[in-house]
């Protein structure tokens, strides 16, 4: 099994082809900036591209938040990330906070963000780069930059519209309102949402179910689900028709066969 890489503020473990990311500076509600968890998650999504023990990545946050987003303190000092003039301060951003959406929309394997309670600004929009959502009871999203005079800098419009259009994305966006985690199944944001205590263990169930398929063939799955997004039907079924040979060429599939059969007979 690989090692798991040394990280500051976020807590990382693996099991059964599970890796499990934890936001843990419950502190700062798990402020993404202020701290050192874009360096974290970065770090994680790297590690889990070379890894070929995770079949699954789970992103959740410790404490009462899942993210606050950005470091409301350090906006007010205009300091951290929010320091400079016009220049500095989208360097800063190009640095740091929007590394997050370029290095977890190239993570190969599926991710289930298991959302424990309030997902705000660029938590919200680190909700949203997961291919799954499950939220708690607890649970609140909300795209509040405009409320705070600022553009959602991490590329959350981008996100949110490819979620749910651009209808439901725009409103949310240009009211900022929080909508409560009922709301957000409604809405399409969510795929479930269950009582507090159980979300980790729903959370681990799928994931764990996902894991349990072929890995190389999953880790194909979701790039070909991703591509799908952006390519015309002929183009996309010459994609198919590759990796499908690529498939029929690792002995997972034939294993995977073989079950079959040997279940077939039992039967």
């Amino acid at each position: 099994m690989s090692n798991l890489p040394n990280l500051t503020d976020a807590l990382l473990t693996l099991e059964d082809r599970v890796a499990v990311l934890t936001l843990n500076r419950h502190d700062l509600r798990n402020a993404l900036t202020g701290s050192h968890l874009i360096d974290d998650i970065i770090t994680t999504a790297d590690w889990v591209n070379n890894c070929d023990d995770v079949s699954v990545l789970v992103i959740t946050g410790a404490g009462s938040a899942f993210s606050a987003g950005g470091n409301v303190r350090d906006m007010a000092e205009r300091g951290g990330d929010f320091a400079g003039d016009v220049a500095e301060c989208a360097d800063r951003y190009r640095k740091g906070i929007q590394k997050i959406p370029l290095a977890l929309l190239a993570v190969e394997v599926p991710i289930i963000a298991a959302v424990n309670g309030p997902a705000i600004g660029a938590g919200f929009d680190l909700a949203n780069m997961a291919d799954i959502r499950i939220a708690s009871e607890k649970a609140k999203f909300g795209e509040t930059f405009l409320n705070l005079g600022i553009i959602p800098g991490d590329g959350g419009a981008w996100l949110m519209q490819r979620l749910i259009g651009y209808q439901r994305a725009f409103e949310l966006t240009l009211t900022g309102r929080v909508v409560e985690a009922s709301e957000a199944k409604e809405l399409g944001i969510v795929l479930e949402v269950v009582p507090a205590d159980d979300l980790m263990p729903t959370a681990m169930t799928m994931a764990k179910r996902i894991a349990s398929q072929p890995p190389k063939a999953t880790r194909l799955t979701k790039r070909l689900m991703k591509m799908a997004q952006r390519m015309e039907m002929k183009d996309f079924l010459d994609l198919c028709a590759v990796f499908q040979g690529m498939c029929h060429n690792e002995p997972e599939h034939l294993d995977a066969v073989n079950r079959m059969l040997e279940s077939m007979a039992k039967r």
